[in-house]
């Protein structure tokens, strides 16, 4: 995994040794022995992640690494602290000023590597989010909402009742939210967990197989649907690090010995699950944006900017199957003369029936879009010419057979529609003649409206 890091140690021979292992490693580093060159580095190269010695007496680094992840424009760059006393009051000092870890010298190069590479990964993929979160407020599809919603959820597995009592005794008295308790071979055993924790804290600090069953687990959780985007924070023995290496590889995002803190500990879990609902809350901004990008306000239905693929996709799947595909172009008869006759507000509410009775008569496979002010499409795959003018047929009659409610200020109205219908898709169609077929659509639904409305009117693309 690429990436650009910055070394801020005040000793020469920690900066020269820490570049050499990183310049090993294959990425990018920059390195210095002072928090104004430190400023003047991140201000022309932003560095991915932050190695820094906050032992150092002659300056504030804890005060540094505070500011950086209070600001905005450096909140997302992964600190770790290196060379600090192995205290538990300088473990949690460090993590408390905002540094993503802490590792104290001597540093194992594996378990090092392994931790950068896991920071990174968080860091990378919350800035995708971001950026697509970003993309969907520019585009005016939805605020960033604040908050986190629903209260979070813990979960630890262990297969220790003493261990695990003590780790659950730890997090019950720092979290301010419950703890599940759980069998680790029971989730093992069992093809989906509900409700899904947003951490789960894995006991392993009795492993005794060289941490294949920790392996196991957290690769089992990673693969999961449902357990996928949880975080995950293992507790190992003490002097373990090659087993809390590969755990960190496998996906763990945190990992913890034995002989923490319960202040270290709880930090750690806050964190965690801080991370987890922040991804939640973006992952869900970038759905939501995107579901607005392609859907109707008004009526629910799909909007232009999502036909076209999908067509591409359904004349695709119908070069291969060599079953026909059908495109309706339906439109509401004097449309115009309801808005100027009841208002605009009844016209809405005859868009929105209109499109309540589509969704509700026509397959699940079908794509039924609005298009335009009063006129829908529908596509249908796997519909030869004879069934797709019964269809047409059947969703005109639907509509004109029951009438249309405007408001209690309003009479009961009746409207038809007129529609245009082609098929075609058993040779490849190209973009041009995906939309030559709308076109004639199209022109289909201009020859019903000629012929005196309220009927269906079929063209000739199907031998195209």
């Amino acid at each position: 995994m690429t990436g650009r890091i910055l070394i801020v140690d005040t000793l020469p021979t920690n900066r020269i040794v820490l570049k050499v292992k990183m310049l090993a490693a294959q990425f990018k580093v920059d390195a210095c022995g002072s928090r104004l060159e430190a400023e003047a580095i991140i201000a022309r190269d932003r560095p991915d992640l932050i190695l820094i010695n906050l032992s150092d007496q002659a300056e504030d680094r804890h005060g540094f690494c505070r500011e950086l992840k209070e600001s905005s424009d450096t909140a997302a760059i992964a600190i770790i602290s290196v060379g600090i006393a192995d205290t538990a009051r300088a473990r949690f000092a460090a993590l408390d000023a905002g540094a993503d870890d802490v590792l104290p010298r001597p540093i194992n190069d594996a378990l090092l590597l392994a931790r950068i590479r896991s920071l990174l990964r968080v860091r990378h993929a919350r800035q995708e989010l971001m950026l697509r979160d970003g993309t969907s407020r520019a585009l005016g599809f939805e605020e960033t909402r604040s908050g986190f919603g629903a209260a979070a959820r813990v979960a630890l597995l262990s297969h220790s009742a003493l261990s695990g009592r003590q780790l659950a005794e730890k997090l019950d008295s720092g979290l301010t939210l419950p703890v599940l308790r759980l069998e680790t071979d029971r989730i093992l055993s069992t093809s989906s967990v509900t409700p899904v924790p947003d951490l789960f804290v894995i006991d392993g600090t009795r492993c005794t197989d060289g941490g294949r069953g920790l392996f196991r687990l957290v690769s089992d959780l990673r693969s999961r649907s449902e357990t996928r985007t949880s975080s995950i924070m293992v507790v190992l023995p003490d002097d373990e690090p090659e087993i809390a290496a590969l755990i960190l590889d496998l996906g763990a995002d945190d990992v913890v010995s034995k002989s923490v803190s319960k202040g270290e500990l709880v930090l750690r879990a806050k964190a965690l699950v801080h991370q987890k609902l922040l991804h939640d809350r973006l992952r869900n901004t970038v759905r939501d944006g995107l579901q607005a990008a392609v859907t109707d306000p008004l009526t629910g239905l799909y909007n232009r900017r999502y036909v076209e693929p999908h067509l591409a996709r359904i004349a695709e799947q119908a070069q291969a199957t060599q079953r026909e595909f059908a495109v309706m172009m339906l439109d509401i008869d004097h449309f115009k003369s309801i808005n100027d006759r009841y208002g605009h507000a009844a016209g809405d509410k005859v868009l929105i029936e209109i499109a309540h009775r589509l969704r509700d008569n026509l397959r699940a496979i079908d794509l039924v879009a609005r298009i335009g002010g009063e006129e829908f499409m529908i596509a249908m795959p796997r519909t030869s010419g004879e069934q797709a003018h019964a269809a047409a047929d059947r969703v005109r009659q639907l509509i004109s057979a029951q009438p249309f409610s405007l408001g209690v200020d309003h009479p009961m109205i009746t409207v038809t529609v007129s529609v245009g219908v082609t098929t075609g898709g058993l040779s490849r169609l190209d973009r041009g003649q995906i939309n030559g077929m709308c076109g004639q659509a199209d022109a289909a639904l201009y020859a019903a409206k000629s012929a005196g409305r309220d009927t269906v009117a079929m063209s000739n693309f199907a031998t195209a």
